[in-house]
């Protein structure tokens, strides 16, 4: 009888390790029921968010005669960028592992069938998913340039942006081999994806379609703020979906990213009352709900990575950012950004996005840097990267798009029709028949 070595005994007692390893790899990819119906769950919340949430959150904050048409936006961009996302948005954005863009294999979602699976749930949930994301940040564009943008003007903006400024910054930070994700960058949830990159476009287009008529001479004051606190309200509820969702899997992770997200939600808001009370003399139901929402961006990319403490902190701080730009910078700048797209979505995104860097230590209580970073300077450093990057891209494309925009179809209604207000001008319709 052959001599057994001592290699042939080794292999012997791998055999039912070695067995075990296809279904170790299957169980990867396995569906998870739990997590699928989270996810289905956090879905319909972010799309909530937009409809109808951020369209009652604008709507009343415009004068009567626009509301109707802010809320058209709204809905006709959620239509629009769903068509626009299956058919290239989700190819550019998850499509491959490349540095700049994920490429077009998954034009027309391509190769996605029932049993396509992102994780441990159907790759058909992730991609709807992302689609809302992508449908709320040109949604978030539309304060910026409300009562005076041409609705054609605002259909091919949205086309042309997803497509050559949204997608492809997704790909940076979320896609397999973007540049951004690959340095260690940490944005949970979107705040360079989403809300630096509404928020740097907002201002672009508030300095470039130019400055509402009368402004600021003119009264502006919103004609209902009750649409305002309920919309606010909305977002406030949809935002859980929005944070704990992107854990993509209902565990301990999606629990705090909602914990977090309450705290410094209410933190944010307690400071822009507080602000405000103190320098106007009286607190405002705008204030507060503006200084919630403030709250929710600036947590938005720390949800993940961030504890309770570091929540109080982000919150406090957005809060105070975003209330003095607002009230003190924007004025002084002479800056027609209507409902203060880059006031709170620009400077709270940017303020979360650095704070992201510090919070995200353990000895702050936070989960941990991000991949091949160890210390609290070398995270901020990286989200700098992405935040200087992401304004850059979005600054130059964005100006790009509306120049071109503006040679060929024009930005603006005319004055007649702005006098007349949005909603008979450009829909032949009114919000209210007195």
């Amino acid at each position: 009888m052959k001599k057994t070595t001592i290699k042939q005994k080794a292999a012997r007692l791998m055999l039912p390790a070695l067995a075990l390893l296809p279904a170790l790899a299957s169980a990867e990819d396995k569906l998870s029921s739990g997590d699928t119906a989270w996810m289905l769950t956090a879905t319909a919340l972010v799309l909530f968010m937009t409809i109808p949430g951020l369209s009652l959150f604008y709507a009343g904050m415009v004068r009567a005669k626009n509301g109707l048409s802010v809320m058209m936006q709204c809905f006709t961009i959620t239509a629009v960028v769903t068509v626009l996302w299956a058919i290239v948005g989700y190819s550019i954005a998850f499509g491959g592992a490349g540095t700049w863009w994920g490429g077009l294999d998954k034009l027309f979602l391509k190769g996605m069938g029932v049993d396509s699976l992102s994780g441990s749930i159907p790759e058909t949930v992730f991609m709807t998913f992302q689609m809302t994301f992508a449908i709320i940040t040109p949604a978030l564009i539309v304060g910026a340039f409300a009562e005076r943008m041409k609705f054609s003007a605002m259909l091919w903006f949205t086309i042309l942006w997803l497509v050559l400024v949204y997608a492809p910054i997704a790909h940076w930070v979320w896609g397999d081999g973007g540049w951004l994700g690959g340095k260690g960058i940490l944005d949970f949830a979107g705040g360079t994806v989403v809300h630096i990159n509404a928020g740097v476009a907002g201002l672009m287009a508030a300095i470039i379609v130019g400055k509402r008529k009368g402004f600021p001479r003119t009264s502006m004051m919103p004609h209902s703020l009750m649409f305002t606190l309920v919309g606010a309200a909305m977002l406030w509820v949809g935002w859980f979906g929005f944070n704990a969702g992107s854990e993509l899997a209902a565990d301990g992770t999606a629990g705090m990213a909602m914990a977090v997200t309450q705290i410094a939600t209410a933190m944010a808001a307690v400071t822009w009352m507080l602000a405000e009370w103190i320098t106007h003399g009286k607190p405002s139901a705008l204030g507060i709900a503006s200084g919630a929402v403030a709250g929710l961006v600036a947590i938005t990319p720390a949800s993940g990575t961030a504890g309770p403490m570091g929540a109080l902190a982000i919150g406090a701080a957005a809060g105070l950012a975003c209330f003095f730009f607002v009230a003190k910078i924007k004025p002084s700048l002479g800056l027609d950004d209507s409902l203060d797209a880059f006031g709170v979505h620009g400077i709270g995104g940017i303020t979360g996005a650095i704070l992201t860097g510090v919070f995200c230590a353990p000895s702050l209580g936070g989960a941990g840097f991000g991949d091949g970073i160890s210390s609290i300077g070398s995270q901020v450093g990286v989200q700098f990267i992405g935040v200087v990057s992401t304004f850059i891209y979005t600054a130059v494309v964005t100006t790009i798009i509306l120049f071109v925009l503006k040679a060929t179809i024009g930005l603006r209604v005319s004055e007649e029709e702005e006098v007349e207000g949005l909603d008979l001008s450009q829909h032949d319709e009114r919000a209210y028949n007195l």
